[in-house]
């Protein structure tokens, strides 16, 4: 986990304001309540400057979010795409985590949350790999929480909310406590669904696999993103249910998402994987070759900063 780096500005409502100064009252609802929306972006240093890996499609999934929640999120895609841009260049960053976030304020308590306002604030500053400085080299050791997945008709895997993300504290805290990298999570049917905060793939035989998202999983775009990949590599990629035994016998076990990127796991619950498999590594590979602006062919994924 990295620390927050403290850079100059942040945008909120429409506006840049000194990082001492974003600020919010301690009755916001969203404090009280979980009543926020967020998404985790990051921007890459490339050879012709910096560009933001699929910046509208995470602030299209933002509104799509506060939609599911009610709460209409007052900008466009297109302006929030601009305001992430403008704080970037406004911090002189050529590499940096964006945290765009709408949240319910100060107004208003209650459970039902519709006569709070509503806030939107994103944020940027540098940040490391997400699992450690080693990680996206060698893998990491995982462990398969007691916690289950949250209900998809509960708090459903599609909102991207701080509400959801309680599920996935407790059960990072109980394998990190066990001495483990990150957590697996099983959902109510105890099938595999995904890692505290990201996506998870198995491959075997050549072929690769992850749980559908009618398994209660978050529509992640870098899990979006390696499907079309290894496609175009000429792989068969499978969204289908996985029990936790095909975590123990894949040849290979990895993790995606915009902190983690591509994350290979070495083992889970101590049932040995690694090291990092052929298949892992050249998604691995092909992935940074796209994101750092490599590869004319998915251009359209990139915002140039």
């Amino acid at each position: 986990m990295a620390a927050i780096v403290e850079v100059d500005y942040i945008w909120k409502n429409g506006t840049l304001v000194p990082w001492h100064e974003a600020t919010t009252h301690v009755l916001s609802h969203a404090l009280h309540y979980g009543t926020a929306v967020f998404e985790g972006i990051r921007c890459y240093r490339n050879e012709t400057g910096s560009a933001v890996f699929r910046l509208r499609e995470h602030m299209e999934r933002l509104i799509s979010s506060g939609l599911m929640i009610m709460m209409e999120i007052p900008f466009s895609a297109d302006r929030l795409v601009e305001a992430a841009i403008q704080t970037i260049k406004a911090n002189n960053l050529s590499e940096c985590y964006i945290r765009p976030l709408a949240y319910r304020g100060y107004g208003a308590l209650g459970v039902n949350p519709s006569a709070a306002p509503i806030d939107v604030i994103i944020a940027v500053w540098p940040w490391a790999d997400y699992l450690g400085d080693s990680a996206l080299k060698t893998g990491v050791n995982v462990a398969i929480s007691s916690w289950r997945q949250r209900s998809i008709n509960a708090m459903p895997g599609a909102v991207k909310s701080s509400a959801s993300y309680l599920n996935s504290g407790l059960a990072n805290l109980e394998v990190v406590g066990h001495g483990y990298a990150e957590a697996v999570l099983l959902n109510e049917n105890g099938m595999v669904a995904e890692g505290s905060g990201e996506n998870i793939f198995i491959v075997r035989k050549g072929i690769i696999s992850t749980p559908p998202l009618s398994d209660g999983v978050l529509e992640g775009l870098t899990r979006d993103s390696i499907i079309t990949i290894a496609r175009d590599l000429g792989y068969q990629v499978q969204e289908r249910s996985l029990a936790r035994t095909e975590l123990y016998t894949a040849d290979e076990v990895f993790f995606t998402g915009t902190a983690a990127e591509l994350t290979p796991i070495n083992s889970v619950d101590k049932r040995q994987i690694g090291p990092p498999g052929s298949i892992t590594l050249e998604l691995q590979a092909r992935f940074f070759d796209i994101v750092k602006g490599r590869v004319s062919k998915y251009e359209h994924w990139l915002d140039r900063v």
